[in-house]
């Protein structure tokens, strides 16, 4: 299996002290559900962000590697995505 890119919505001081992200995978594959979130083909990482699948991994054991930093306006995009399923 090879890589797969992921936007990281947890605050860097608590990655760097559990050595855990929480992430919402990103995929190429285009379907329809109100919880995916489009990324702009202007940026260097393309696809739809799945807010249903917030997950957390191990970064350090996954060997993560930093891509790029995410607009401001899509992170809050997919906050506002990820909130009512988690209130």
């Amino acid at each position: 299996m090879g890589s797969r890119p992921a936007i990281v919505l947890s605050h860097s001081s608590f990655n760097s002290k559990m050595g855990f992200v929480f992430v919402c995978p990103i995929s190429t594959t285009k379907r329809k559900n109100p919880f995916y979130v489009p990324i702009p083909e202007s940026e260097k990482v393309t696809g739809i962000i799945m807010t249903d699948q917030l997950r957390s991994l191990d970064y350090r054991a996954r060997k993560a590697i930093f891509i790029s930093i995410c607009p401001e306006e899509l992170l809050q995009e997919v906050l506002m995505h990820i909130e009512p399923i988690l209130f």
